[in-house]
């Protein structure tokens, strides 16, 4: 392992974060775009699932469904004016 590892691994994840988000604050722009470039793919992709997950979750779903799992707009709607 490296120096800058062994930092990082005696470092809280906090203290990382927050290491990181002040250097950003005030770093000069030709260095928080090449910091931008470095993580873009991971920024755009946040949140994304993988089509093998979706799919996963839809067959999920449909099974459900034909088990009968699910609640109808009626009662829904009913459920709903309770709250």
């Amino acid at each position: 392992m490296g120096k800058f590892e062994i930092q990082i691994d005696s470092m809280k994840e906090l203290t990382i974060r927050k290491k990181i988000s002040d250097y950003i604050q005030t770093v000069n722009e030709e260095k928080l775009r090449a910091i931008y470039t470095l993580l873009e793919n991971d920024i755009e992709d946040y949140g994304r699932i993988s089509l093998e997950q979706y799919n996963k979750e839809l067959e999920g779903a449909e099974a459900e469904f034909k088990n009968g799992e699910y609640i109808s707009n009626p009662e829904m709607t009913k459920r709903v004016k309770q709250w």
